[in-house]
């Protein structure tokens, strides 16, 4: 058995923390095992199920936090723990810090993993910089390049190191995601929504990369015409108050739920009626994917978000250029086309071009393995 360290864990469960334990669930742990680095002191996202699957977790301080205490305790890990590693694999979304991989090298662990997860800059000047002068060196560091879409590669990889990348597809449990009945009706109730509510969701880091200020303005459209639907946003997120304050304003409060984050996705992607992600870019996104296993039709920002993303015939592309009205206009023409997809309709879709995930583990364990 060998063990594998990755990065990429935080404590919310967003995009890279479900794709990581996704294919933890999945790969066979009696052959390649997950330990974990965090760069917080806070518990990670799954981090009771990560050790209940034979994981450890390693915790330290941030860099931003503290650049000194973090370069001590980075040292002291592997300085200790290098000789343990078959691998490295860092999943993120910029490469303003590939300090992780530099610490991989220097201690001796010969297979050092990139995993680009998004196809263009989220954060502000500073880290667009730092990603733009570590692209150059990236080479000097990494052994391996892995990207989640064709539009993630060419973003996050100069074009010497782009024609090695792979393209590691964002592969979800579909059984998992299936529509539940009962899963519907307990969260309905417990959110206080009819069963006759047409209910619009979104599931994500409240952050400005999801654009869910544009939804709450195409939701306040989206009213005008269906005066007893809803909308659930779930997560947390930097823009979370902002959002609030935008509810409160606009004089929606009583037709928008915050659930924060939760642990019942599956149930809440069951209790919605479509899904509603107006991204302003994205890698391949694992949320939409999950929307589309539990059948939901998706309405979905176009150019920004890759073609490889749709998987069934319900997930419709519209432009952001497109006013808040137009978008309401297209989510009131897929209330009134569109039903839920049947998982038996659904599972031979996402086989067919490989987001199922316990035939993409095996592919990905094999890669870990050099098989």
């Amino acid at each position: 058995m060998v063990r594998i360290l990755v990065f990429g864990m935080t404590e919310n469960p967003g995009g890279v923390e479900s794709f990581l334990v996704t294919y933890y669930r999945n790969i066979d742990r009696s052959k390649v095992q997950f330990d974990f680095l965090c760069n917080s002191y806070e518990k990670v996202a799954y981090e009771d199920e990560l050790i209940a699957m034979g994981g450890r977790t390693y915790h330290f301080t941030s860099r931003r936090e503290s650049p000194s205490k973090f370069r001590k305790e980075l040292t002291a890990f592997f300085e200790a723990h290098a000789s343990e590693y078959a691998a490295i694999w860092v999943n993120v979304c910029s490469l303003a810090n590939i300090d992780y991989l530099k610490f991989a090298k220097r201690y001796g662990i010969s297979k050092r993993i990139i995993h680009s997860h998004n196809s263009q800059n989220m954060d502000g000047f500073i880290r667009g910089t730092l990603h733009a002068l570590n692209k150059r060196v990236l080479h000097n560091y990494a052994t391996d390049f892995w990207a989640c879409s064709e539009d993630a590669v060419k973003w996050f990889y100069p074009e010497s190191l782009a024609s090695k990348a792979v393209v590691i597809h964002n592969a979800i449990d579909v059984s998992r995601m299936a529509f539940d009945p009962s899963g519907r009706s307990r969260v309905r109730t417990e959110l206080g929504i009819d069963d006759d509510c047409y209910l619009v969701g979104n599931v994500g880091r409240l952050h400005f990369q999801k654009n869910q200020s544009f939804a709450l303005d195409v939701f306040k459209e989206f009213l005008e015409l269906n005066p007893d639907s809803k909308l659930v946003l779930v997560g947390q997120g930097e823009d979370e108050q902002m959002l609030k304050n935008k509810v409160s304003e606009s004089g929606i409060g009583d037709n928008v739920i915050f659930t924060g984050v939760r642990g019942d996705v599956p149930a809440l992607l069951s209790s919605f009626d479509a899904y509603l992600f107006p991204s302003l870019f994205e890698g391949l996104s694992i949320a939409a994917l999950e929307a589309e296993a539990n059948g939901l039709p998706v309405l979905a920002s176009s150019d920004v978000i890759s073609e490889e993303t749709k998987v069934i015939d319900n997930f419709t592309f519209f432009s952001l250029e497109k006013t808040a009205k137009e978008w309401a206009l297209k989510l009131n023409e897929i209330k009134d086309t569109y039903t839920r997809i049947p998982y038996e309709e659904v599972l031979p879709a996402f086989r067919q071009i490989g987001y199922e995930i316990k035939d993409e583990a095996v592919k990905l364990q094999n890669r870990l393995l050099g098989e």
